[in-house]
């Protein structure tokens, strides 16, 4: 049986999952849909049209869901949907799309934390971290694993790899390749994440050919880069691994460009 605290408004069309609690000073909005388990501690805002899926944890003051910051927004409906068990620290916020044909999603056990923020149409898999005070504009898509340090700031459209790093404070206009460290002002590509590769249980010689490509296409960045990817393309011993297929794949497809 949920627990709804007396102090707590919840919208009549708002679908409340078993096992959820809603603490002291929520407001639950038009069209939510929460499913099992999901817990809201106090002073929480969710918005809607949205859905979120079981066991999604929300501390105070977190503001979820509400109507898209892009000017272009004339007031239609909009979505927002959210997976399983993700942790939406104090004051974290995420909007819904601007447009009703595209929505914001966001996917499964990732951490919000304190004053982050994801604007509308973002993409964003799972096991994600977005540190205190990150900033993800509209349309970006933040593959699995990444992490978001504090107070980066990523331009609208641009793309996170998965197991990519964003340094703290980082700027970051153009696309960070997935299995890299990017910091900076304007970011760039500094190192391999191979600590967090090796937390998740990548083997070593993965780890090897992705740090084989980063030398070849990263690090002499005065360098012809063509010259870098043709080089790997033609490697015997690692243009065949499925690590550094989907690296040349992703900056391949990039749109915006990406950091070197």
């Amino acid at each position: 049986m949920s627990q709804i605290h007396p102090t707590a408004i919840v919208d009549p069309t708002a679908e409340i999952g078993e096992d959820v609690v809603i603490g002291p000073y929520c407001v639950v909005g038009e069209h939510v849909k929460l499913g099992k388990g999901c817990v809201l501690h106090s002073h929480v805002v969710l918005g809607g049209p949205s859905s979120f899926g079981e066991r999604n944890e929300f501390f105070p003051f977190a503001v979820i869901g509400l109507k898209s910051q892009d000017l272009k927004y004339k007031g239609e409906p909009t979505y927002l949907e959210v997976g399983n068990d993700n942790v939406f620290r104090e004051n974290s916020n995420i909007n819904r799309s601007t447009s009703p044909e595209t929505k914001t999603v966001i996917g499964h056990n990732n951490l919000f934390l304190i004053n982050s923020h994801c604007g509308h149409e973002c993409v964003v898999g799972n096991h994600c971290i977005f540190s205190g005070y990150a900033g993800v504009a509209g349309h970006c898509h933040i593959g699995d694993w990444a992490v978001i340090g504090g107070f980066a700031a990523l331009h609208q459209f641009v793309r996170v790899g998965e197991h990519a790093m964003v340094g703290g404070c980082a700027r970051v206009p153009r696309d960070v390749p997935p299995y890299m460290i990017a910091e900076g002002f304007p970011a760039s590509v500094r190192a391999v994440n191979s600590i967090g590769l090796q937390r998740r249980g990548v083997s070593e010689d993965d780890v090897r050919a992705i740090k084989f490509a980063y030398k070849k296409l990263f690090l002499h960045k005065g360098d012809n880069f063509e010259e870098g990817m043709a080089s790997v393309l033609a490697d015997e011993t690692y243009s065949n691994n499925p690590y550094i297929k989907n690296l040349l794949r992703f900056l391949k497809e990039s749109e915006r460009g990406f950091l070197l």
